[in-house]
């Protein structure tokens, strides 16, 4: 139960939107907040992303911050609090600058990633372990930048079946991150009927999850394109995000 939490905070911080229009998907000022349970009626957590305008380095950017914590009775057993700021480009989501602040059940970790885009090189600062790092790549993003420049990602022409693929880096490495489009389904929310989108995130199986597919993602058809349920099957039960609340949203919240 210990990493179940976790593995959906950090899928959920992975697995978010794609934008197929000319209208902007996100703008400053967006927040969006996810209710976490465990086995469909234990409240586990909450994650709350956000986005605002800062400047970075004399620099216009997008700040993003993302976090998570776990509450309820699962707090009196293992306590997580994350932290995760992402400074990127406005124009083509490339980014800056990256922090992980992370406390789950005692087991930390701090890192902050800078990414010098003219040397290809990405320089971790690890302020756990005292020890730095320079990585080299080519196109990545990190675990925030990730969701906006998925935001901009065309989903028009999309077959069932269909694959998204980009570079994510994490924990001073390059992985190789994938999402399968499913298709689509009108989902009953808390917020009336919203139209979504379906896409099945590939994740490593056998020590949490039950298979290589086993969390699946439900995003708003619409110009915001945000997402707002996520489910994941678990060797023992199941965990499901859902969006509770927001504000700011670039376009309006679409539901019947």
């Amino acid at each position: 139960m210990k990493k179940y939490i976790l593995l959906l905070f950090v899928l959920f911080f992975l697995t978010t939107t794609f934008s197929q229009e000319k209208p902007v998907a996100f703008k400053s000022g967006e927040w969006l907040r996810y209710k976490m349970s465990y086995s469909g009626f234990i409240r586990a957590g909450t994650a709350v992303l956000e986005v605002n305008e800062k400047e970075y380095n004399g620099k216009k950017v997008f700040y993003s911050k993302g976090t998570g914590w776990t509450s309820g009775m699962i707090k009196w057993f293992f306590e997580v609090d994350d932290l995760y700021e992402s400074y990127f480009d406005k124009d083509n989501v490339k980014p800056y600058l990256f922090k992980r602040k992370i406390d789950e059940g005692g087991y930390k970790k701090h890192r902050i990633t800078s990414f010098n885009h003219e040397s290809k090189k990405a320089y971790v600062q690890d302020f756990t372990t005292q020890k730095d790092t320079s990585v080299a790549f080519t196109n990545v993003q990190d675990m925030l930048s990730s969701f906006y420049f998925l935001r901009n990602t065309n989903t028009q022409d999309l077959k069932v079946g269909d694959e998204i693929k980009l570079d994510l880096f994490l924990d001073a490495q390059v992985y190789p991150f994938k999402l399968r489009f499913l298709g689509k389904e009108v989902l009953k929310t808390n917020f009336g009927k919203v139209n979504t989108l379906i896409f099945r995130p590939l994740v490593q199986s056998g020590r949490i999850f039950k298979e290589q597919e086993s969390v699946t993602l439900w995003i708003t058809d619409d110009a915001n394109k945000i997402p707002i349920k996520m489910a994941a099957s678990l060797r023992v039960g199941s965990l499901i995000a859902e969006l509770e609340g927001y504000r700011g949203l670039a376009n309006p919240f679409q539901s019947f």
